[in-house]
């Protein structure tokens, strides 16, 4: 017979898949207890019985541990491959119709902050999604992507971005984003409010960053229209987006791609700022819920990097890369 028990938050609210099955982890016994101050082994038993349905389903994998405010169950569900552009996999959410495609921005020296954007995107999703890292390496492999790259470049996506609607066979809708993001809301909620009247929806920043540097040095850019582009919901089959082509993001310049200047204002929809909450410059205003990040970007660094680890929201990115690296540890048990 299979066990079952609850877990909770330390106020006794019964937290998401508070209900589950106990079941083993073999193998995982002591890999948890390198920070014996933060973390408290609670438990991990082993429970497998032929009989059940877990040996056949392969169902969900609940590991425990206690931290100093909060009994975290993370359940990490079988994971399956996909086909899809680059070549990567991610984490399977219980769901058979189309997902949701996500371009996410890829440099290899922030390769952890892909990890954990993807991790925190999968994780609080109720929609079937489908996550695409852009690699350049990739798609200069494929004659996809030949400029070189320009001194005023900070990351490797910096023009890739742009092809998103051309990865995505120009249909349906895609979004791209940064790959130093956090998500903390359900995407579903950001995709909820497409309007197929736009080409493309993003957060209408009015953004002047003060710093000359960001990142591990990098140059600050100034321009109109500054992180727009870092995260945008292409309407892909929009006939302006098609404009988008290989050789017309290999030849343009920063100013015409970044400034979406291939289209009209009012071709350009809005989505609230808590949807690219910028580090730094954005507010959580007091007693304003509508205020609360829904997915905060670490625009001038974030805690990847040794001279931002104490930078504001730093702690719940640094909370996220803990549960990253345990659901990838699990899933190679798997």
């Amino acid at each position: 017979m299979m066990m079952e028990m609850y877990c909770a938050k330390r106020s006794d609210q019964i937290d998401a898949g508070s209900k589950c099955n106990k079941t083993i982890v073999e193998g995982l016994s002591g890999t948890y207890n390198q920070n014996e101050n933060q973390y408290i082994r609670l438990y991990l038993d082993a429970f497998l019985d032929p009989s059940t349905r877990f040996r056949q389903s392969r169902s969900t994998i609940f590991v425990f541990f206690l931290r100093t405010d909060l009994l975290l169950a993370m359940s990490v569900e079988s994971l399956k491959t996909s086909n899809i552009v680059n070549g990567d996999s991610n984490f399977s959410n219980g769901h058979t119709k189309k997902p949701c495609r996500i371009y996410v921005g890829y440099d290899p020296r922030e390769d952890v902050a892909y990890e954990v954007c993807r991790y925190s995107i999968m994780k609080r999703s109720s929609i079937p999604v489908e996550i695409i890292p852009i690699k350049q390496s990739e798609l200069r492999e494929k004659n996809y992507f030949w400029r070189e790259r320009g001194k005023l470049e900070s990351t490797e996506f910096s023009f890739t971005r742009f092809l998103t609607p051309f990865l995505a066979g120009y249909e349906g809708w895609a979004m791209f984003v940064d790959c130093d993001f956090l998500y903390l809301g359900d995407i579903k909620e950001l995709f909820d409010l497409i309007d197929d009247k736009y080409a493309v929806m993003c957060v209408q920043h009015d953004y002047t960053p003060k710093e000359t540097t960001k990142m591990d040095g990098a140059v600050q850019t100034v321009y109109p229209r500054k992180n727009w582009s870092s995260m945008v919901l292409y309407n892909c089959g929009h006939p302006k987006n098609k404009v988008l082509t290989p050789e017309v993001v290999n030849k343009e310049s920063g100013a015409f791609l970044h400034r979406f200047q291939w289209l009209e204002d009012h071709e350009i929809g809005s989505v609230p700022f808590v949807w690219n909450f910028l580090v730094g410059h954005n507010r959580v205003e007091k007693g304003d819920p509508n205020s609360y990040p829904k997915a905060i970007h670490y625009t001038l660094g974030g805690p990847w990097f040794e001279a931002w680890k104490d930078c504001e929201f730093g702690d719940l990115w640094l909370n996220e890369l803990e549960e990253c690296e345990i659901a990838k540890k699990v899933e190679k048990l798997e």
